[in-house]
Formats: structure tokens, C-alpha cells, sequence
């Protein structure tokens, strides 16, 4: 990793070098430098294996630069970037790009300006995980395969089907990974001369338990800003799903009342609801929400707000890759949308758009406040704040709330209907702004009867059709337990609770059958 120092440095000479070009009416310049550390896990109880496969790192470090450009057809705006090197003739060859790549924008009003708002977070980040020896991320691999093989192990469920034999036999698997991201930034520009810094930490785990004789699977995650606050708990959960789908079975199409467990919620919240809440989808007009700001899209139960200045949340960062403070930013209140997720270049681009009445449902000039740019980040490639584009809009930590009920309570809302614990490939259909969706139930999933978890539903044998719309104005109920929940090896983390909702559509996947 580069040291801070070194990108503080690279940027604040760059910044010095490019105000001095005649041409150039304002720039920002960007350094940042990122590591990866990942072990890939594979047990397999029946197949010769390492447990920890593949552990590796990879760095990428380099320097941004966009610029403002005077020519005779007007302003033209520029980005370039230059990776592995951070010194002057680095920062002469990004700028070099940034003139050939030039374009006149007439939306474009400037770089990124102050808000008047403060930075909240400095020094946040663990610095075990900036400089983790090789021997803990492997440590911290076997801690999560451990702990799924000890709770195997410790399993009387699988003790009686192994029937005397080995539960080797039984075909155990545990698999998945341990990430660690660990970021570098430094950024300044010409309105905001004053090169700023942060760095930031996190580690991550995905795990998917299987138990192969009896085509049964179960998931576990974890995320944690400190080292000393992973434990071994993804691959306990992951055992102890396996464990419990099976003699899963399977469900007939229709509607149901459905509990969605917290994965779950993560997966429509990323896929579906936060990129629906990006001022630069409401922009191109391709948002489910568009023309609602001040409006009602969703069960007054719920709430969803974006904190980036969080103390302690995982997705938290003490600036944008803009250079401007974080912050908490109010999405939906009661049901309401109050917000949207903004850089600073969306938040002026609608502001001298013709259609911004028609788009966001009000005069943006009225509503200054719902458009402050406090998620300008450059995430890309798996994590990481990356030099090599300029800044696009994501969420940081997403916490949802509602009215604070137990698992229990919500079971017995629901009746009798079906709990799922975990989705995958949730998708838009016919484009976003339809709020049409897809997915399939993968695994960590019920029947409910009489209120209560009965039968576990077989994974891959029914997805979800249905619309985002129906969904969230649907909401009976939310979870008071929130856990921070994650997409792969990403910056962004939902704090989900569990979900009930009156009416979910499923079908069930060709080719089964076997119903109850």
C-alpha cells in the first residue's frame, strides 16, 4: 500500500502543476491506492482438499485528473487517469488523456464545491487490517471453515442420518471466502485547494454450507471494521442452515404472504430500491419513484436512510472521492420519499434541466436539501475506491427501519405463507423504471404454518416474479434486529432487518413435482 503521505504528496503537487496551465479553468485531482486481501475457502469432506485454497492479494494505486478546458467552442470537460504512478509525469500523462478525451457538456456547471456541511470521521479505520500479515488471512480463513466443521460435528441431526458411519460420508462441504478491503484517497481541486485524506477498512465473509447427500444447503455472512470483531460465526450459520433444509420440499405457484429474511432484503434493496434512488436515474428519467419526491412509495412502515458518517457501521467513510463530508441522507420516511443519493455533479446537472419538475415531482430550486451530494464515491472491481473513473453515486451504510418487531411477531402476521431467508440474481425486467422483477430462492427458506417455521423449501425450485411497487406497498411489518448485510466484496452494506409483506408472487421452476 502507498502511504498516505505519498498520495497527500502526488496530489498536492499535481494540483499545483495543473493551475498553472493557461487552458485550464479548473481541475481535481485524485490519488488513491487499494488492497485486496481474499482466502478463497473449499472443504470437501469426500474429495481431497486444502480448506483454504487460494489465498492471494492483489494493489492497484494510481492518480486521477479532471479538467475544465477554455477552448474556442466553449468549456470542455476531461478525465484521465494513469495507474502505478503517482508523480508529476504521472499526473502529466492522466492530464494528457483528460484533453484527448475532452467533450463540451452544456449540462456541466462545475467541479465539486463545498456544502457547508463538516466532516464527522477521521481516524476510523483498524490498522491491524491496513497491514494483516499473510499468516492471519489464512488464520482468519480457517477460523470461518472451522467453525461450520465444528458445528457439523457437533450436529446430532447428522449423527443419526450417518448412521454409525463417518459424516464424512455424508458429503460436508463449506465454502466461500474472507475479504479484505483496505483504501487509501487522497483528493483536492481548484475550489477546494486543501488536499484531504482518508482511509478505511473492512473485512468481509460469504459462506455457502452444503451437505450433499441430502441436497441441502445453508449461507452465513459477517462484516466488521476490525479485525478483532470477526469471529467465526458465518461458517457456524452457514452449518447450521445446511442442517436445517433438510427433507426440504417444495411450493405451488400462487401469491403469498412472505417474511423475507434479511439476505433477502439486501438483495432487492441493492439491486432494486437504491438504484431507483439515484438522482442520476431520476436524471434519465428511468426510475420506478420518478416524480414522487414528497410522495408516498411505500408502506408507511417503512423507513430507509443512507449514514455515511456513521461511528462503527461498516460501509462508513469520512469523505466522498469528491472531497465533500458524508453524511446521513433521509431516502424514505414513513413510507415517504423525502431523499435522493447524489454526487455534486447530478446535484447541479438537474438543476438547469428543463424535465426536473416533471422527474423528481417538484422545482429542484425548492428542494435543495433532498439533493445535497453525499455519495459521490469512485467503488469499483469488487471494492475499492478506485482512481481510474470519476465519481458515480452509491449508497454507503443503508439502514432500514420500521416498527421494531420481533421474528416471532411477524411469523405470526404472516400465519401461514413462506419465509425467505436467501435470493440471488435479482434482476430488473423491462427495464427499472417498470419496477418488474425476477429472482430465484436459493436457499435458508420456509414454509410458515400457523405462525411458525415448519418444512424447509428446497433451494432453486421457485423464484419470484413481481413488482417493486407491490413489494414495498405491501409491508406489514419490519424486523427490529438489523444486521449489516453485504453484496460481494463491495463498499456498500444494508443494515436489513427481516421484512413481511401481504403479497408476494412465486412460481415454481419447471421440471419438479413433488408440491405440499
Amino acid at each position: 500500500m502507498i502511504p498516505l503521505s505519498r498520495l497527500r504528496q502526488a496530489v498536492a503537487e499535481g494540483l499545483a502543476y495543473l493551475r498553472a496551465i493557461d487552458d485550464i479553468e479548473e481541475a481535481e485531482a485524485f490519488a488513491s491506492s487499494n488492497g485486496q486481501l481474499l482466502a478463497r475457502l473449499n472443504y470437501t469432506s469426500n474429495i481431497p482438499c486444502n480448506g483454504v485454497e487460494e489465498p492471494k492479494s492483489t494493489e492497484s494505486y494510481g492518480i486521477g485528473v479532471q479538467a475544465v478546458f477554455q477552448t474556442p467552442e466553449g468549456h470542455k470537460i476531461g478525465f484521465g487517469s494513469e495507474s502505478s504512478d503517482i508523480s508529476l509525469e504521472g499526473v502529466k500523462e492522466a492530464l494528457a488523456k483528460a484533453r484527448k478525451g475532452a467533450v463540451l457538456d452544456p449540462e456541466f456547471r462545475s467541479l465539486a464545491r463545498p456544502t457547508g456541511e463538516k466532516r464527522a470521521l477521521r481516524r476510523y479505520h483498524d490498522p491491524r487490517l491496513m497491514r494483516l500479515p499473510d499468516e492471519d488471512l489464512v488464520g482468519a480463513g480457517w477460523q470461518v471453515v472451522g467453525g461450520g466443521l465444528r458445528t457439523f460435528q457437533a450436529s446430532e441431526t447428522l449423527s443419526e442420518l450417518a448412521a454409525g458411519q463417518s459424516l464424512r460420508d455424508l458429503g460436508l462441504i463449506v465454502g466461500g471466502d474472507v475479504t479484505i478491503l483496505q483504501e487509501r484517497i487522497a483528493v483536492g481541486s481548484s475550489a477546494m485547494p486543501r488536499v484531504q485524506t482518508d482511509e478505511s477498512t473492512l473485512i468481509l465473509s460469504f459462506i455457502t454450507a452444503m451437505i450433499e447427500r441430502e441436497g441441502s444447503k445453508g449461507s452465513g455472512y459477517a462484516a466488521a471494521t476490525r479485525l478483532e470483531s470477526f469471529r467465526d460465526e458465518p461458517g457456524r450459520e452457514a452449518a447450521r442452515n445446511a442442517i436445517g433444509a433438510i427433507g426440504g420440499v417444495r411450493v405451488k405457484d400462487g401469491e403469498y404472504r412472505v417474511v423475507f429474511g434479511k439476505q433477502a432484503v439486501m438483495d432487492i434493496l441493492v439491486n432494486l430500491v437504491m438504484p431507483s434512488l439515484s438522482l442520476g436515474i431520476f436524471y434519465a428519467a428511468a426510475s420506478p419513484f420518478l416524480g414522487k419526491l414528497g410522495k408516498a412509495v411505500a408502506s408507511e412502515k417503512l423507513s430507509i436512510y443512507d449514514d455515511g458518517a456513521a461511528p462503527g457501521l461498516v460501509g462508513s467513510k469520512g469523505i466522498t472521492c469528491e472531497g465533500l463530508p458524508t453524511g446521513r441522507t433521509e431516502l424514505i420516511r414513513n413510507g415517504v420519499l423525502t431523499s435522493l443519493l447524489a454526487n455534486h455533479y447530478e446535484s447541479q446537472r438537474i438543476l438547469v434541466d428543463p424535465r426536473a419538475r416533471e422527474k423528481l415531482g417538484v422545482e429542484p430550486s425548492q428542494c435543495r436539501s433532498a439533493l445535497v451530494p453525499r455519495n459521490g464515491f469512485r467503488f469499483s472491481r469488487g471494492g475499492g475506491r478506485n482512481f481510474d473513473s470519476p465519481p458515480g453515486i452509491f449508497a454507503t451504510n443503508v439502514i432500514i427501519e420500521g416498527d421494531d418487531r420481533s421474528q416471532e411477531e411477524l411469523l405470526r402476521q404472516v400465519g401461514d405463507g413462506l419465509y425467505l431467508g436467501r435470493i440471488w440474481y435479482t434482476y430488473p425486467v423491462n427495464g427499472l423504471r417498470a419496477g418488474d422483477f425476477t429472482c430465484t430462492v436459493v436457499g435458508d427458506s420456509y414454509v410458515i404454518r400457523d405462525g411458525r417455521l415448519a418444512e424447509p423449501i428446497k433451494a432453486n425450485a421457485i423464484r419470484l416474479n413481481d413488482n417493486i411497487h407491490n413489494v414495498l406497498g405491501g409491508i406489514i411489518g419490519v424486523g427490529r434486529e438489523r444486521r449489516p448485510t453485504l453484496v460481494w466484496a463491495a463498499d456498500e452494506i444494508v443494515y436489513a432487518p427481516e421484512i413481511a409483506v401481504e403479497k408476494v408472487r412465486v412460481q415454481e421452476i419447471a421440471g419438479f413435482m413433488e408440491t405440499i
